[in-house]
């Protein structure tokens, strides 16, 4: 029986125009890089760190698992 993985849905609700190169490369390390564009990722600390240095930007849409 396979472990069955959490994984979160992220979102991005605010564009990455006239933001800091740090926060642009972290929404393109999440793999979104256009408004309402959604994402489903798995729930790693490295990938919580990353949405919460860009909570800003992105919104937790649901979480799974």
């Amino acid at each position: 029986m396979a472990d069955k993985k959490k994984t979160i849905v992220v979102k991005q609700i605010r564009s990455a125009a006239r933001r800091p190169a740090v926060q642009t490369a972290t929404l393109k390390g999440l793999g979104l890089n256009k408004l309402n564009r959604t994402r489903e990722l798995e729930d790693t600390p490295a990938v919580r760190g990353m949405v919460n240095s860009i909570s800003h930007l992105v919104q937790i849409i649901e979480e799974r698992g």
